[in-house]
């Protein structure tokens, strides 16, 4: 007989189908051969040609049949990642690519530089950026990049990367402020010329509404990509507060909702402003990503920390990440309770090695000069009594003879 069976075996018994106890079979029936999702019924069976398949539905076999292809990709849950490193960590899922979030932060929280970094991020996976600028001319929103270290010219040239200028209508003499540039700037707004849409009059939401569609049409953004407001507080200050708020949802119905490309929408908080465009469109936005100063964390210092309040769709871990931005890195998180506690123990160890330099730190003590001798504290000296001490003689006076 054989011992197969009888001794210790490192393989797991399986329940008479080659797979163990407990773990499911993965095989291509499991998921549909159209939209690649799972079939959570009993899969519609369609030959085609000469070949069996399965579909979750009549729908998917059908457009199976009449394209004659699938889906290389599961795109069940249309998703990305931002690629900025606190954003991320709260977004183990990703975030849904037809969101419109809401980025408002406090003066110094660098709000800007994180809308750099999501351009940038989405550039370098091959994905095309409309920059909608409220806030700066398009020789300014290039030189933000160029300040963190990202070299955009080449996602300009190429057309990847386009600005919606709604800054430069308030130039009454746009030839002068050209005339006044140096030849580094009269570079950039070069560069940036043919890839700038300029919107005549930005208090014409329609007409803004209108040159951002074309921009996304002209590259074929549907379902990739992402469009950037610098700030819907400036258009705030520019249009009635109806017109404001029809301006975000008709946006998010036709470019989140119908292209499935996300917005991010920076503004500017300030005292009193809670209940005022954009700061009440919690209702209407899917994603709340906060930005905020903390002056509680390290004393005298204002700390910048960000959070994810709300994603719609997705899992959010909404902790606050504390932040700092580093030219050619981007958003680089870290915690400043253990910075503290290395700074201490950095600040302990120079003191200790001070304190060994110090001249004569080691060296042992002299006992002092006028340090009492046994002599001393057994009583009065030999010489006061007149006997010589031990070991000398005393000298005598020899009789004379005369």
């Amino acid at each position: 007989m054989s011992d197969e069976g009888d001794g210790d075996s490192d393989e797991e018994p399986t329940d008479g189908g080659g797979v163990p106890p407990g773990q499911a079979v993965a095989s291509d029936e499991e998921t549909c051969a159209f939209c690649r999702l799972p079939i959570p019924e009993t899969p519609v069976e369609r030959t085609v040609d000469g070949a069996a398949r399965q579909f979750c539905s009549n729908a998917c076999g059908d457009a199976y049949v009449r394209t004659d292809a699938a889906f290389e990709e599961d795109h069940g849950h249309r998703r990305a990642v931002t690629g900025v490193s606190a954003l991320d960590a709260s977004l183990p899922e990703g975030y849904p690519r037809n969101a419109f979030v809401l980025v408002p932060g406090e003066a110094g929280t660098r709000d800007r530089a994180l809308g750099a970094e999501l351009v940038w991020r989405t550039l370098q996976r091959g994905e095309p950026v409309v920059f909608v600028s409220f806030q700066e001319p398009p020789g300014a929103v290039v030189q933000q990049f160029l300040t963190l270290e990202w070299n955009v010219l080449p996602y300009l040239e190429s057309g990847l990367l386009h600005i919606i200028d709604c800054f430069t209508y308030r130039l009454d003499d746009r030839d002068r402020m050209f005339d006044r540039m140096d030849d580094w700037n009269a570079h950039l707004y070069d560069v940036a010329e043919d890839a700038t849409t300029t919107v005549r009059d930005p208090t014409d939401t329609g007409e803004v509404h209108n040159k951002l569609d074309n921009a996304l049409e002209a590259r074929d953004m549907v379902d990739r990509g992402m469009v950037i407001i610098d700030s819907l507080t400036e258009l705030g200050t520019l249009v009635q507060p109806v017109q404001a708020y029809n301006f975000v949802k008709d946006v998010r119905a036709d470019i989140c909702k119908g292209r499935f490309v996300p917005i991010f929408a920076g503004a500017t908080i300030s005292a009193g402003s809670a209940d005022q465009f954009p700061h009440d469109l919690q209702y209407t936005i899917d994603g709340l990503i906060e930005l905020r100063l903390n002056d509680d964390l390290v004393p005298n210092t204002l700390v910048k920390q960000v959070r994810i309040r709300k994603l719609n769709g997705v899992l959010v871990v909404p902790e606050w990440h504390t932040y700092e931005y580093t030219a050619g890195v981007g958003m680089v998180t870290f915690d400043p309770e253990e910075e503290l506690v290395d700074d201490d123990a950095a600040d302990e160890g120079a003191a200790a090695a001070e304190s060994d330099d110090e001249p004569g730190a080691d060296a042992p003590e002299e006992p002092a000069d006028d340090a009492a001798t046994p002599a001393d504290e057994d009583g009065p000296d030999a010489s006061d009594t007149g006997e010589a001490p031990a070991g000398e003689t005393t000298a005598t006076t020899e009789p004379s003879d005369g």
